[in-house]
């Protein structure tokens, strides 16, 4: 017999707006919204979700959980707790580990790992190097090609115009990449003497340094009409850009590039060391208001977490990077709180767009047929972040102390209880994400 859920008094986020209907669970996927008394029989469980919104599980497209190779920061297994916990149902996941993700028999060997080890549902995509596009274009089983056009790590740095031709015109797989330009970076590094503070990071990878990469790479997806998505915008300089040529372009930011800039080194240092760099407050503001008209459309967290021992060597030892997925849903949540935007634009921006963007099947949505991948939130829930709470593996956040009100406070992968009553269940697994890359993106799907 199918197994049966029923929420209701949830008010739900739903792609038309917002309703307070009962949602009907069947097995792993949504049967109904707003079931009719003949579809209420038979039912397993029911969930009074009364004073509570329903919203479709988060999709956070830019991670990098660390496994294999540098399992002493993170791992799928403690990383994809914190998912559970902070409402984030599917991952997409960057192939700088050790070793990197750039041949298709790697790509396999993660999704395998994966399948023994998270919680929530999980993909990973395959990267770039100056030498292997034949194994790009026969890669399947991934949301795209990921391209480091700056420092990175191993052999993943792209920067020589031919190689990045090379794949920009040979594959058909949808491209993102971390623009930051190498020469700007490493002439800013050799005018500061490589850095002598942390305040010299955002020096040295500057303004020119996004803008000119990111302009590069924009020229390249238009010239060979090849989807390309920006990650991790980091300065306003760059918003024009993305205006400029669609429907090919998409772009997202991360919360550290909207919440923290230049100021904060003297108060959080090493803990918000980023690449791309914090930028300036006017930056922050620019951000915000590409999210708000729509030239920027997806948040990601690009959690990167490293150990406190680790951050606390002096720069340029400190390693960038920073952990997040356990609180990106809420720290936008306590944005809907203060009226900067709306709960369905906090879902739009987490949930949908990076469905859209990247073929993610039958995910993103509250609507009868999708995935049960959803999390119940309490508006008006208020807590403080704090170190020794978090289940991320490093144990730290830069948001230590921030009160926040608005929390994930129950979430469902494939129909399953992951988390709630503030525990994960360490039973639960999530599954291989589908992709149908014939459905077009985020501009051609509806």
């Amino acid at each position: 017999m199918p197994h049966r859920i029923l929420i209701t008094g949830a008010t739900c986020v739903l792609p038309e707006g917002e309703a307070r209907v009962a949602v009907l669970i069947e097995d792993d996927k949504i049967l109904a919204i707003d079931p009719p008394a003949g579809l209420r029989t038979h039912i397993d469980e029911t969930i009074q979700a009364a004073g509570l919104y329903l919203l479709p599980g988060v999709i956070d497209d830019q991670v990098h959980f660390r496994e294999p190779g540098l399992t002493h920061k993170e791992d799928l297994h403690t990383a994809t707790r914190a998912c559970a916990k902070g409402g984030v149902t599917s991952f997409l996941e960057m192939p700088n580990t050790k070793p990197t993700t750039t041949t298709v028999q790697r790509l396999h060997e993660k999704l395998a790992l994966a399948a023994t080890k998270c919680h929530v549902n999980y993909g990973f995509y395959i990267g770039a190097t100056p030498d292997n596009v034949d194994e790009l274009k026969a890669a399947q089983r991934t949301p795209g090609i990921k391209i480091f056009i700056g420092s990175s790590t191993g052999d993943l740095l792209v920067d020589q115009q031919e190689a990045l031709e090379r794949i920009f015109a040979q594959t058909t797989l949808p491209i993102c990449a971390h623009c930051e330009d190498e020469a700007t970076v490493q002439a800013n590094a050799a005018r500061f003497n490589g850095g002598q503070s942390l305040a010299d990071h955002s020096r040295i990878r500057d303004q020119a340094a996004a803008v000119i990469a990111t302009k590069r790479a924009i020229d390249l997806a238009v010239r060979h009409q090849h989807r390309f998505h920006v990650l991790h915008v980091s300065t306003a300089a760059e918003v024009p850009l993305l205006l400029d040529h669609r429907p090919f372009i998409t772009a997202e930011v991360c919360p550290h590039h909207l919440f923290f800039n230049v100021e904060d080194y003297a108060r959080l240092g090493a803990r918000i060391q980023m690449n791309p760099s914090i930028k300036t407050a006017a930056d922050n503001a620019g951000l915000w208001q590409a999210l708000l008209d729509g030239a920027i459309q997806v948040i990601a967290t690009d959690h990167a977490p490293h150990t406190l021992e680790e951050k606390a060597q002096p720069y340029p030892k400190s390693p960038s990077g920073l952990p997040a997925v356990e609180n990106s849903l809420a720290l936008m949540l306590d944005q809907v709180h203060h009226g900067r935007c709306t709960l369905s634009q906090v879902v739009h921006w987490m949930c949908d767009a990076p469905a859209r963007v990247w073929d993610v099947v039958g995910k993103g949505r509250i609507a009868e047929g999708y995935d049960a991948d959803l999390v119940l939130v309490d508006l008006n829930q208020s807590a403080t972040i704090r170190d020794d709470d978090q289940l991320t593996k490093s144990r730290w956040s830069p948001w230590h102390g921030v009160t926040l009100t608005g929390w994930p406070v129950h979430t469902f992968v494939m129909g399953q209880t992951v988390f709630a009553n503030g525990k994960v269940d360490d039973n639960m697994l999530g599954r291989e994400i589908p992709f149908d890359h014939t459905r077009g993106g985020y501009w051609a799907t509806k």
